[in-house]
This record gives C-alpha cells, sequence and structure tokens, in this order.
C-alpha cells in the first residue's frame, strides 16, 4: 500500500466506484487529464491493492435467498469469536464493534434451513453465550452497489479495453442467467475491468458476442461493477451499522434511507430491528450528520448505532466458476 490518495486519485476512485468499467477516455474528460494519464493513475492505484475494481453480484442471482444480521455476546476477547465466525464461509462481513455485541456478522445462504444452521455454528464459538437476529426479508441497497434509480454514466462505446454501462439501480429484475453467464460473473468479480477480447477467450465466444452477455448482465442488475477502496488509502474510514426500529412499515421507512449520504446499506426486516443499515464516512462529523439524517426520517422511534472497530471480514464474492 502506497500513500494517501491525493485529491486527483480520490476524485478517479469515485468515478470508479460509480461505474468500476468506465472508459479511460471518459475519466480523462472528466477529469481534466490526457487518456494516458487516466490509463495510468488507474493502474497505480489497483496494481498496488489501493483499489480493486470487482463485480458485485446480486444475492439472488447466486441463489442466495436468506440474509441475517447477527449480534455475538462474547465472554472474554471479541477478536478470537471475531475470526471463528469469519472462517464460516457463509459470512459475508465480521467485525468486532463497540456497542450492541461484541461481534457482528452478516450471514448470507440458500434458505432458511441453512440460516438455523449457521446460527447454530455461531452459537458454539468458544466464548460466544448467545446470539441476536435481525432476519432481512428485503435487501434494498446492497454494500457498494448502487440505490435504486441511480443513473449509470455511459463510457465510450467504441473503447474496447474498458467499456461501460450504466448500472442498474438494486430495485430492477435481473435476468436469468445460464452456465457462460455465471462463468463471466466469476470472472467479473476477481476483475472488473477485463477486456472483452480476455473475457471472450475465457468463455470461448466472439467478442461481439461476449460484449453483449456483459452489458445485458450489467444492464439487468445481475452484477454491478465498482471500485473497492482499501480504508489506509484514504487516510481514515469511520463505518458504523445502523438499527432502526419504526412505526408502520419497515419497506417504507427503509426505502427513505436508501440514497441518504454515507448509507451503503439498506435492509428490511424483523428480529431485533426493522430496518438495518451500513453506514461509510470519511470523519466524524459526517458520520454523524448521516446518524441524525436516520434518525430524523418519518417514522423513525428508535435507533441503535455500533461502531466497527476492526473488519475482521467484508466480501462480496460468490463461490462462481471463474
Amino acid at each position: 500500500m502506497g500513500a494517501v490518495l491525493d485529491g486527483l486519485d480520490a476524485a478517479l476512485v469515485r468515478e470508479l466506484q460509480r461505474d468500476g468499467r468506465v472508459s479511460y477516455q471518459r475519466l480523462a474528460e472528466l477529469l481534466g487529464v490526457s487518456r494516458e494519464a487516466a490509463r495510468a493513475r488507474v493502474h497505480r492505484l489497483t496494481s498496488s491493492g489501493a483499489v480493486r475494481v470487482v463485480g458485485i453480484v446480486r444475492p439472488s442471482v447466486v441463489g442466495i435467498a436468506a440474509i441475517a444480521h447477527v449480534s455475538l455476546a462474547v465472554e472474554g476477547p471479541a477478536r478470537p469469536a471475531a475470526v471463528a465466525a469469519a472462517a464460516r464461509p457463509a459470512t459475508s462481513f465480521v467485525s468486532c464493534t463497540a456497542g450492541g455485541g461484541a461481534v457482528i456478522a452478516e450471514v448470507r445462504v440458500a434458505d432458511d434451513a441453512a440460516l438455523e444452521g449457521e446460527f447454530t455454528e455461531l452459537r458454539e464459538i468458544p466464548g460466544v453465550r448467545g446470539i441476536e437476529v435481525f432476519r432481512c426479508t428485503e435487501l434494498l441497497q446492497d454494500a457498494y452497489s448502487p440505490p435504486p434509480g441511480e443513473p449509470g454514466e455511459p463510457g465510450e462505446a467504441g473503447e474496447p479495453d474498458a467499456p461501460a454501462a450504466a448500472p442498474p439501480g438494486a430495485g430492477d429484475t435481473p435476468a436469468a442467467v445460464d452456465g457462460t453467464d455465471r462463468i463471466l460473473l466469476g470472472l467479473l468479480q476477481v476483475d472488473g475491468r477485463a477486456s472483452f477480447a480476455a473475457l471472450a477467450q475465457r468463455v470461448g465466444l466472439s467478442q461481439p458476442a461476449t460484449r453483449a452477455r456483459v452489458l445485458r448482465l450489467l444492464q439487468s442488475g445481475a452484477v454491478h461493477v465498482t471500485g473497492l477502496v482499501d480504508s489506509r488509502a484514504l487516510g481514515v474510514r469511520e463505518a458504523i451499522g445502523v438499527g432502526l426500529g419504526v412505526r408502520g412499515s419497515a419497506r417504507a421507512a427503509a426505502g427513505r434511507a436508501v440514497g441518504l449520504p454515507g448509507v451503503n446499506y439498506v435492509a428490511a426486516g424483523h428480529g431485533r430491528f426493522d430496518v438495518v443499515c451500513g453506514v461509510d464516512a470519511a470523519d466524524r462529523s459526517a458520520l454523524l450528520a448521516t446518524l441524525d439524517a436516520l434518525r430524523a426520517l418519518p417514522d423513525v422511534v428508535r435507533a441503535e448505532a455500533w461502531y466497527h472497530l476492526d473488519i475482521v471480514k467484508e466480501t462480496y464474492s460468490y463461490d462462481l466458476p471463474a
């Protein structure tokens, strides 16, 4: 990992987060630099590990139908329990927290039977003395995916090495995928900016046929290509989870949370809370502003926040062929 991002790097990263396949020409126009300079900066950021451009596959596309947030009450040190929870393939996010339980884990599996099995495994981790569960019934905004209705920025159609597509919102219905699509999704999970030529070679199709498939996957919402930033490159990362209790419809309250500045995850459900949100911010003042905005939403009667002190696991990939 190199130095903290400068202003131009930060602007470039914001564009990659909006659309990870944005073309170098479009980046050059947006940032006021040459195409070669834009390409060089992207290469430097990705080769150093400061930024990873990856495809975030929608859970339903790969058969994930049961999602839950689990708060673990722990006797003794929290980190060993968090490490054990992170070792479970079904956990997508695990952190040691201040506020709420000592450890928070998100579990993503195929169905309720598998979910109950994961709860049993988490309860049996040494030091865990109990769990509290929020069962997600609707995922309105997934981590690092665009909120519903957010427009993408189309790239340069003639640039084959990094063409862009407008990513749809989480409210769209993704198209059905076949075996070839699953291979493409697996490849995009590893390298979201892989060229159509490279992808075509891997799946054994022509470049035009591969391009059409990738654009269909992007436009249908099956996958969103974005830039994941190493928090050390930002200099600071403030991250919290927020559980909301609401009066009336949890779905309506969750919908109001989508798109608030700093909110990167919104789920409606039942159990410990009615709505759970994830919030990222560059500093504590921005974090507080988002937390206050959530508290001020109509019909919100309770808000509980937990601070992510140590994010032990954070993954947005699934077991797909690659």
